[in-house]
């Protein structure tokens, strides 16, 4: 009643639709209906004040609030009272009352969103009040926040069962645009994988990312002096973002991230079925481009992905020129048998490493090397390998190396000659490896520097592999025993 009479008096006053609505804290269609049905039930704009009676008001009331024959509710909220009981288990179920929504459309019933909210709340029990206080967003293209959370179960083709699958959200704090990638290992390959996938999604890199204390990023961690990985440095460095690790057990270092752990969960993963997980990843890519994209933005009012591509998407750092190579770097323990394991692989070095803890690097070396001289950076990589305290080169030349490939191993051994140790493994003699490489020259100059300095170990046993191939146990079937007792020995 009294905002009826405020919109009547100040339409009367002769401020328009829009100041109208302004003075009654309405909005301005519904200063309109107001305005429309005072007119039809007599009221002239030439006339005074007095003509807003509490007659005129109920007449107006009337007109555009008409007694329903159900209540006070009409017949969305009837549509929603027949499906109350499944509504309410979903609500159960943790689902969010937009993934509620769009349910609710498969089944071919289109409610209003504030609509089936009220009817979330008052009869299902959905949500309860919090007190949020926003934080400034900062520079477009700045930050992102990541955080690892579990989604549920998704089949693994690879191998045949069902597994827990884990999510990874990368949430722009600008836009609001966000980006997930699926995953069963929480692993510094799988996070690498993840940020290499979402730099191709929003077509750049973020100055900034605010990762949780993730086991592959942090490896001690520290309010104000965290220390990383070796291998994730190596991998921000390739990128060219900094990290700024949220605090232990502090959720509203990250919130805008946080706040997408649940949506993520109720709106993408809750009630779908997914065939592995190649199609759950197809799909929750488009889910961020469509659903997450462009939805209406609750803090912003604006679309997330519309925000990002006018104001943030220009900002960010350019794409790594070349794709980056997971290494397998570790402290490996050099044990009393003077030999080392890296990679589920062992290595023998010499006898004044035992018991020490050198740091081992293991990657593919020489596509490294090739794809640094292609980007003009093979000196900064050949510094960062001659400096490595351990280089270990397995199955060296099993295949041929070429012009460029012979170059790079010349000068690698010139740089670490004398000064750093090296192990090269092969199934061929130091001698053979010349045939393998295409200038002679180089080789016969790197093999002699190797060979000069090197222990020459030469092991003849049977291979690990053969040891572990798997072994059927006879049974009590002396038929049996005799034919594994004629077949063992053979090779596979």
């Amino acid at each position: 009643m009294i905002e009826v009479r405020e919109v009547l008096r100040a339409w009367l006053a002769g401020a328009g639709l829009r100041k109208v609505a302004e003075q009654a804290g309405v909005d301005r269609k519904t200063a309109r209906r107001y305005v429309e049905a005072a007119q039809a039930a007599g009221l002239a704009r030439a006339g005074g004040a007095e003509q807003v009676s509490d007659e005129l008001i109920g007449q107006v009331v009337d007109r555009v609030r008409p007694v329903r024959a159900g209540g006070r509710h009409g017949a969305s909220w009837a549509a929603l009272e027949e499906r109350q009981e499944q509504i309410h288990g979903w609500v159960e179920q943790g689902l969010q009352v937009e993934k509620i929504r769009m349910k609710l459309l498969r089944l071919g019933v289109e409610v209003p969103y504030r609509t089936l909210h009220r009817f979330c709340v008052e009869r299902c029990a959905f949500g309860r009040g919090r007190t949020t206080v926003r934080v400034i967003d900062g520079v477009p293209g700045k930050e992102c926040q990541v955080d690892f959370a579990r989604l549920g179960l998704i089949y693994d083709s690879a191998q045949g069962r069902r597994r827990a699958a884990h999510v990874l959200i990368f949430t722009a704090v600008y836009s609001r645009h966000m980006f997930i990638w699926l995953t069963f290992s929480q692993t510094l390959e799988a996070v690498i994988a993840g940020c290499e996938a979402a730099w191709r999604f929003f077509g750049g890199v973020f100055q900034v990312l605010i990762p949780d204390n993730l086991s592959p990023v942090i490896a001690s961690a520290d309010a104000v002096n965290p220390i990383f990985t070796t291998g994730w440095l190596d991998y921000a460095q390739h990128a060219g973002f900094a990290t700024d690790p949220a605090r232990v057990r502090s959720p509203k270092d990250k919130p805008r991230v946080e706040r997408m752990v649940e949506y993520v969960r109720g709106n993408f993963f809750a009630g779908e079925d997914f065939a592995d997980l190649a199609d759950a990843q197809v799909r929750a890519e488009a889910w961020c481009r469509g659903t997450a994209g462009l939805r209406l933005h609750g803090t912003t009012a604006a679309r997330p992905a519309e925000v990002f591509a006018e104001r943030e998407a220009l900002c960010l750092l350019p794409l790594p020129d070349r794709a980056y190579d997971v290494p397998i770097v570790k402290k490996a323990k050099v044990h009393k048998d003077y030999h080392v394991e890296i990679g589920k692989t062992l290595y023998s070095l010499p006898g004044e490493y035992n018991g020490r803890h050198p740091l081992a690097r293991a990657d593919k070396l020489f596509k490294r090397l090739k794809a640094a001289r292609l980007y003009n950076s093979v000196v900064t990589e050949m510094r960062r390998l001659a400096h490595v305290q351990l280089l270990i080169i397995d199955d060296f030349a099993l295949k041929g190396l070429d012009q460029i490939e012979t170059a790079d191993f010349y000068e690698l051994i010139v740089e670490r000659h004398r000064k750093a140790a090296t192990v090269v493994t092969s199934n061929r003699e130091p001698g053979e490896w010349l045939a393998m490489m295409a200038d002679p020259l180089l080789a016969q100059s790197a093999v002699d520097r190797l060979v000069s300095a090197a222990h020459v170990l030469i092991v003849e046993c049977q291979s690990y592999r053969t040891r572990q191939r798997p072994t059927i146990q006879p049974d009590d079937d002396p038929a049996t025993r005799a034919l594994i007792g004629t077949n063992r020995g053979r090779s596979l």
